[in-house]
């Protein structure tokens, strides 16, 4: 799917439709709904897509991670019994409103944890290598690029990591003292794995997403994201934006908690799409993931795409870098796999770079899992973070 043209701007109601995947038809979408019953019920529900509606399959599966643990997940999908709550249009319509209304979407995921890849593609990891050095200063990062680059030399998206061209680099780099944590992140055996947010806390498709009040230097990450289940398996994918902190995480790598894990500072959806015989793991691989950012206060447009087939990493080494003997989730996980896009058109002035004001949209879409669109602004300013393990127990216990 192209990211939207200019003239779908003028609307997130008109946008909300094409959120799809271009053969929706046949995929089968599963996602959560926030739901408001009678009798103080009000709270999430897992639901199948099934033409233009959307079904309530909460009488056969009380969250999403028990949905994807399901051998017969393809039949709730398509068959089974469940309320109608409404069409697409409808739901999209009060998910993008200020002040969404419910129904409304929420992220497809639930009680899941929330894993992200950092520097699986050699662009990204030489604007790591570039923030390290700035230590957060915007402005030093255009002359660091070249400089940077003069000294690793060669295309970095050749070298296999953990290879011995890769160590043979890394011995080279620390002889010249160019050698970073990131590039051991990078072209090293072991690949970043962190947590991005915490179960329950991720924004879905519509929502509003937040930047930290002290960052003065961010931008979108924009990601496919896996849903694994707890055996480690795969079951399907989705898209996400991790909403990334350049100034903050760029001073010092032990504020990478404080950088990626923020109130609404990580958005996943719309749907999560099941694989099957119609969509699987090298549907992932072959993915062009595109972005598309619009300025609300200077008509700013920035477009770009991240190709998964310069992944320096297989996806399937990253799920397995995750979990193993090593580390287990009972309740699956969510996997961000990484981008290569950072962006560095100036917008502010010569040699600034990219940096997001409040207002931007941010919409990210690939052709086999759709779109999802965000509106940036600051953490401190967004509804708080209150539906919790302990709320989600007493939601379920209502029912």
């Amino acid at each position: 799917m192209a990211p939207f043209n200019d003239s779908d701007s003028v609307s997130p109601q008109r946008q909300a439709g094409h959120c799809l995947p271009d053969d929706a038809d046949r995929a089968l979408l599963v996602g959560r709904v926030w739901l408001e019953s009678a009798g103080g019920r009000s709270g999430p529900a897992p639901v199948a897509l099934r033409g233009d509606t959307l079904v309530d399959l909460s009488r056969h599966v009380a969250t999403m991670a028990d949905l994807l643990e399901r051998e017969d997940a393809t039949w709730l999908v398509r068959e089974a019994p469940g309320d109608s709550i409404g069409t697409l249009d409808e739901i999209l319509a009060n998910s993008v409103a200020d002040t969404p209304k419910p129904p409304y979407l929420l992220a497809p995921c639930d009680v899941q944890a929330i894993k992200a890849c950092g520097v699986t593609f050699a662009v990204s990891l030489l604007e790591r290598v570039i923030e390290e050095q700035a230590g957060g200063d915007l402005k030093r990062a255009a002359e660091l690029r070249e400089e940077i680059q003069a000294l690793i030399g060669g295309d970095l998206s050749r070298i296999e990591p953990g290879s011995a061209e890769a160590m043979a680099l890394k011995t080279e780099l620390q002889a010249r003292g160019g050698w970073s944590q990131y590039m051991e992140v990078g072209i090293g055996p072991d690949a970043e794995v962190f947590s991005k947010a915490q179960p329950l806390s991720a924004v879905g498709h519509g929502a509003r997403v937040g930047l930290h009040p002290a960052s003065q230097w961010n931008n979108p990450e924009p990601e496919i994201v896996l849903a694994v289940d707890a055996e480690g398996q795969v079951r399907g994918a989705t898209l996400g934006n991790d909403v990334n902190l350049r100034d903050i995480e760029g001073r010092s790598a032990l504020l990478l908690g404080k950088a990626k894990d923020n109130n609404a500072s990580c958005s996943i959806g719309p749907f999560i799409r099941l694989f099957d015989e119609h969509f699987g793991i090298d549907d992932v691989r072959n993915a062009r993931v595109s972005l598309r950012i619009e300025g609300a206060d200077d008509d700013f447009v920035l477009e770009g795409e991240s190709d998964m087939r310069e992944i320096s990493r297989d996806p399937l080494d990253l799920v397995a870098q995750t979990y193993g003997a090593h580390h287990q989730y009972p309740d699956g996980f969510m996997l961000f796999l990484g981008t290569m896009f950072s962006p560095i058109q100036d917008r502010d002035g010569e040699g600034q770079g990219f940096t997001h004001h409040v207002g931007d949209r941010v919409t990210i879409s690939t052709s086999r899992l759709g779109a999802l669109t965000n509106v940036v602004d600051r953490s401190d300013r967004l509804p708080p973070w209150t539906f919790g393990i302990r709320a989600l127990l007493a939601h379920l216990g209502q029912r």
